[in-house]
């Protein structure tokens, strides 16, 4: 850098002419007079300058930001577009998807009342249109001696056992319809007597509950005494309750099929003592014993 020679013969350096000061006035022309008068110097027109410059692009950054000028950005219009897209989306899968809830809810709702199947399974066919008196059953020699055989055998193996109390007459449903629930431990029977209106089956707290019948939620909530509880309908007027679930796998309006898993055992409520199911089956409104349907 080359030095300055300051008439008296001293040269000042570069970063020294940045602290000399200049005079600036302004002058009226047609009067000379004296309008403004300022001092500067090298230094103070570059901070001035660089503070002025950094203002200005703060200012701009914050008018871009929060304004509508930022759409004439580049790119910003289409990222902005794109997610207001992808949010419009996601609303209108979650109303389509509500809306074919409702009217699979207000389907099996309808279907239950007119005592009918669920209408989307072509495949079921109404047991009731099937004319059982017709059906001749003939059995074998050998068959009839095995039967004898199990007849005279006592304990849970006992046909006589489970047949304490007759199917409902007029029932359409036949004995062996039925899937189980669970396999497990019964230890409390049916005592409508003492308000018991189902059995308990003790098993593992991470086995699957499953449908005995095919049908329609029509109960799956909660309640402070049994826990989470579900409850099916299904065709013939008859009612299965599931209780003291830890987790309920089905809502209230969906359609389940037989040996569907609907739950999980647990101990919810205040009436439970351990992991169990609490289950009961109803037929036209009044309860009957489980064991005389299901095999446990």
């Amino acid at each position: 850098m080359a030095n300055t020679n300051t008439g008296n013969g001293e040269t000042l350096k570069w970063y020294q002419k940045l602290k000399i000061k200049y005079k600036l006035i302004i002058r009226r022309q047609d009067t000379y007079e004296e309008r403004v008068s300022l001092q500067l110097s090298r230094m103070n027109v570059i901070i001035y300058a660089g503070a002025f410059a950094i203002l200005m692009i703060v200012l701009t950054s914050l008018l871009i930001a929060y304004t509508p000028l930022k759409e004439y950005i580049p790119g910003q219009t289409e990222m902005e577009t794109r997610r207001r897209l992808y949010e419009l989306q996601k609303k209108t899968d979650s109303l389509e998807r509500a809306f074919e809830q409702k009217s699979m809810f207000i389907e099996n709702i309808r279907t239950v009342l007119r005592g009918g199947t669920h209408p989307d399974n072509p495949e079921v066919v109404r047991q009731d249109s099937v004319d059982y008196q017709q059906i001749e059953l003939k059995r074998s020699q050998a068959d009839s001696a095995l039967r004898e055989k199990i007849e005279k055998q006592k304990g849970e193996y006992s046909l006589t056992g489970y047949q304490s109390e007759p199917v409902p007459t007029g029932s359409s449903m036949l004995f062996n319809n039925f899937f189980t629930p669970l396999s497990g431990i019964v230890t409390n029977r049916f005592k409508p007597s003492d308000g018991h209106y189902g059995i308990d089956i003790v098993a593992d707290s991470d086995e699957a509950i499953k449908a005995v019948l095919e049908g329609s939620v029509i109960l799956s909530n909660w309640t402070s005494e049994t826990g989470h509880v579900i409850a099916l309908q299904h065709h013939g007027n008859y009612i299965s309750v599931y209780k003291h679930n830890s987790v309920l796998l089905k809502e209230q309006g969906e359609h389940v099929r037989a040996g569907e898993a609907i739950s999980i055992v647990g101990e919810s409520g205040e009436l439970s003592t351990g992991p169990h199911l609490h289950f009961e089956l109803w037929y036209k409104g009044r309860p009957v014993n489980p064991e005389n349907y299901i095999l446990f």
